[in-house]
């Protein structure tokens, strides 16, 4: 295990940070890595003190909701920014956001909605640390959106020199493209000014159809609905065969759901139980789909951030003895939609994968991210499954994790990073063709290569090793 040096060791003492060896987790529970410390600053001051004064490697950590170890390598020190988390700026005229990065989404919720004030884009549930999000480029239900460097305005980054350096598409160029979606390898995101939406009320409608007919139903009706605000279709296992269109539509209607956010309340029996349910067998799956055709009968009306602000609390637990629930995710150009969904089913029905159900999304092409996984316009195919955690049963999952990466790379699209990492170096090159470009851009600004994680070890090219 690195250690970490003197001057380090004492600038934690000042900063009344606690140091020891410890092992760190993601919420699968299948990554335990033993790093040698775990470090909490609170300004962007402290986070460039750290930097400078550390030897060896750093990850950074967030909500901890990737599932590969993107915020953890062996021996390293992890910067968990939970505790990074303070309002810099707020303009609800102009609906600019200046927060600090280990800040939740749910924090920004709060804040925003007595404003008449939304969120732009972020994922379906607001647990997860917005310097997460732009590490990860994620993308959410947001129709006409996509990822979430679409929304992004500029921020602020300290690198490894511990400098301090604002990027925007206008300022440090090479910067804003290279850190957003990409993982920790540049250096820690410590501020970030946000666009905002308005705060509207929605209403839920939905069709159910042959999955065979979503491609035309969605080109004929979603892709000109001017006022739908999410959207994304369920696809049913265990056969695959239907789809349910959902899509929240801006109305003037009154609200029938009177709160404004979720309550953050702990999941019932019920609830926790549930997952476990479907994943039991095949009349589980149908239990749920019966579940869902009793509860889409109703039309409900709410606000955008009443739906936008699910706690992952609502799906625990995640990992528990000897299994674990997993998502992995596959973009394909839209065009080519009824090309890959009989592969997808193909596959995982050939490796009898416990699918609990596939979300399909929409997102519009990225604005220039070095690792995009949207370099067109985009479904996005987001599995969520349950696998054993032995070692074999790891290795079955890379099989077929495998095979679909090829049948998305066939179809000109990509994979998403935040998930285990079983895609060969191969694939990784040919989903992300600009990778190359961001590992140059890395060696320039990070030459002695102290960000690092699982992910960026395992597919940093050789030359720059």
């Amino acid at each position: 295990m690195k250690k970490i040096n003197l001057l380090f060791c004492c600038l934690c003492l000042l900063l009344s940070i606690e140091t020891h060896a410890v092992i760190v987790n993601d919420v699968t529970g299948m990554t335990p890595v033993q790093v040698a410390a775990v470090v909490q600053p609170e300004s962007t001051q402290q986070v460039a003190e750290l930097i400078k004064k550390t030897s060896g490697s750093i990850s950074i950590a967030g909500g901890k909701y990737s599932m590969g170890g993107q915020t953890a390598i062996q021996g390293a020190l992890q910067i968990d920014t939970q505790k990074l988390n303070h309002v810099i700026a707020f303009n609800p005229e102009q609906k600019l956001l200046t927060i600090e990065a280990g800040a939740s989404w749910r924090q920004v919720q709060e804040l925003i909605d007595p404003y008449g004030l939304s969120v732009k884009i972020m994922q379906s549930y607001a647990d997860f640390s917005i310097g997460g999000s732009l590490s990860v480029n994620v993308h959410g239900r947001y129709f006409g959106e996509g990822p979430i460097i679409l929304s992004v305005e500029e921020f602020k980054i300290v690198l490894a020199d511990g400098s301090v350096v604002v990027a925007s598409p206008k300022e440090n160029q090479d910067i804003f493209y290279g850190a957003i979606g990409g993982y920790g390898g540049l250096g820690v995101i410590t501020e970030v000014t946000l666009r905002l939406a308005d705060n509207v009320k929605v209403k839920r409608v939905n069709k159910v159809m042959p999955i065979s007919e979503y491609y035309r139903y969605f080109s004929q009706h979603i892709r000109s609905d001017k006022v739908a605000i999410f959207h994304n279709a369920i696809i049913y296992p265990p056969d695959f065969k239907k789809v349910r269109s959902v899509t929240f539509q801006q109305t003037q209607e009154p609200v029938t759901i009177a709160s404004r956010l979720r309550p953050l309340v702990k999941p019932t029996l019920w609830q926790k139980q549930k997952p476990k349910i479907i994943a039991s067998s095949a009349f589980g799956k149908q239990l749920r789909k019966l579940h869902d055709y009793a509860d889409y009968v109703r039309r409900p009306v709410m606000w955008r951030n009443y739906e936008a602000s699910f706690n992952v609390a609502s799906l625990e637990p995640i990992a528990y003895k000897n299994k674990s629930f997993v998502l992995e995710e596959f973009f394909i150009p839209v065009e080519r939609f009824d090309n890959f969904y009989p592969e997808l089913i193909a596959i995982l029905k050939k490796n009898r994968v416990n699918v609990m159900n596939i979300s399909v999304r929409h997102a519009n092409r990225d604005s220039g991210s070095l690792l995009a996984w949207a370099r067109t316009e985009v479904f996005a195919f987001v599995i969520y499954y349950q696998q054993s955690t032995d070692e074999r049963s790891k290795e079955q999952v890379g099989v077929w994790t495998r095979e679909l990466i090829d049948a998305v790379l066939a179809n000109g699209g990509s994979y998403f990073l935040p998930y285990q990492l079983h895609a060969t170096s191969e694939q990784f090159q040919q989903a992300y063709p600009q990778a190359a470009q961001f590992f140059k851009l890395k060696a320039r600004i990070d030459p002695e290569n102290k960000f690092s994680n699982m992910l960026l070890e395992r597919y940093r090219p050789e030359t720059v090793q």
